[in-house]
């Protein structure tokens, strides 16, 4: 017998049986579907995160008040930075765009008889070009109203719709505490990152948000809760972050342990990146096993079709089929069955990603080599377990067969 006689009749008795075949590749299919979408799945929270990390600047570096071991125990953050220390850095490092120390909250906006929770940023003019913001009415805040303690507002977005609806809000006044602001600006749509609705936030100048909103100052100034910088580029950030340190570390007369900490986005890509791909190979380990089963019940039902098609066996070596063609019979069957369950599982597969595409932020998508490999994987899983089957098959002596039969 020739492979492509081996493979018609394999098709024949697999289509002969379709209840007991569909059942058999149920298992290769589910481990398919789940192992490739796993994988989209992880590169689609990958492109995500790193959208959204890209979307606030790829070249920002950001000082957070406190050391890390500090930021990690409970209770209020440290305060050990101040505004000083933006104008500072701002003054005395070379080779970056701006500074923008922010001092953040959480308040109550007011117009008339609506009232909006929202988010309270007190800022500098800084902020649109560090942060890569954009107004889309009106003005932003200057260095008058931060210097004068104006009481102006810009609005985000989706806040400013939400307090004025199609109405210009453009010169209203808000409340925020007991401090009536004037809306200055209205800010682009930016969304949503790591859990903050940027298009929900009220931004005014910095001393009118420590003076009148917050309250909060120390001996040393207006502390302040972040301070980002935007350097020159990428090439330049390693030594920015080290200047900055140093810069820091004197003004602070730090002998031992740092009070703040210096970070970039590109180190939360890279944090987020490395938890996302382990997850993901977790997940997706997890799911092949799902294939192991499979496997097993490839072996299984070929055992049983051993066992059903003893006459037939014992026939087709009686009239001269060699144990080579028996073996080489039952490995197709099973292969067969491995292979169609993995692109069926395959189909299943891109059908959930492009679905979870549609209807989720993540840019899920199909990976080739996901594709390939769980393909791959679900031919050989049916080879390996279908062996021993075959084996088993090509072994039977016919004179036994026959009788037994």
């Amino acid at each position: 017998m020739n492979i492509f006689e081996s493979v018609k009749m394999a098709v024949q008795t697999l289509v002969a049986n379709k209840m007991r075949t569909s059942l058999t590749m149920l298992g290769i299919v589910i481990g398919n579907a789940a192992t490739i979408a796993t994988i989209g799945i992880g590169e689609g929270a990958q492109k995500f995160i790193s959208g959204q990390i890209e979307s606030l600047g790829t070249n920002v570096l950001f000082v957070s008040p406190g050391s890390r071991e500090a930021r990690r125990l409970p209770g209020a953050t440290p305060q050990t930075l101040v505004v000083a220390d933006a104008e500072a850095i701002a003054t005395q490092v070379p080779n970056i765009q701006g500074v923008s120390p922010e001092l953040n909250g959480s308040e109550t906006v007011r117009y008339q008889n609506k009232n909006f929770s929202a988010l309270i940023f007190g800022t500098t003019p800084d902020f649109v070009t560090v942060r890569n913001f954009e107004v889309a009415a009106g003005r932003f805040i200057s260095d008058i109203d931060v210097q004068r303690q104006n009481q102006v507002v810009a609005l985000g977005a989706d806040l400013a719709t939400a307090l004025f609806g199609n109405a210009n809000p453009i010169g209203q006044k808000v409340r925020i505490k007991n401090v009536s602001l004037e809306v200055i600006g209205v800010m682009k749509p930016k969304g949503t990152s790591f859990g903050t609705n940027y298009d929900e936030t009220a931004l005014l100048p910095i001393t009118t948000m420590a003076n009148q909103i917050a309250g909060n100052r120390s001996p040393y100034g207006i502390p302040v809760s972040f301070i980002y910088i935007a350097a020159a580029s990428q090439s330049t950030m390693n030594v920015t972050q080290f200047q900055i340190e140093n810069l820091l570390r004197l003004r602070h007369q730090i002998v031992d342990e740092d009070d703040f900490t210096v970070r970039s986005q590109k180190d939360l890509l890279t944090t987020f990146n490395a938890i996302t791909g382990a997850l993901t190979i977790l997940l997706a380990a997890v799911a092949s096993i799902s294939l192991l089963v499979g496997g097993i019940g490839i072996t299984n039902i070929m055992l049983v079709a051993v066992s059903e098609r003893t006459k037939e066996i014992g026939l087709r070596k009686a009239i001269g089929a060699s144990q080579q063609d028996i073996l080489i019979q039952f490995i197709i069957e099973s292969a067969l069955l491995a292979i169609t369950g993995g692109l069926v599982g395959t189909g299943v597969a891109v059908g959930g990603i492009i679905l979870i595409a549609s209807f989720t932020p993540f840019q899920a998508g199909v990976s080739g080599g996901a594709v390939l490999l769980a393909t791959s994987f679900s031919g050989a899983t049916g080879l390996f377990f279908g062996i021993f089957p075959a084996k088993q098959a090509a072994k039977l002596d016919p004179i036994i067969a026959l009788r037994s039969s």
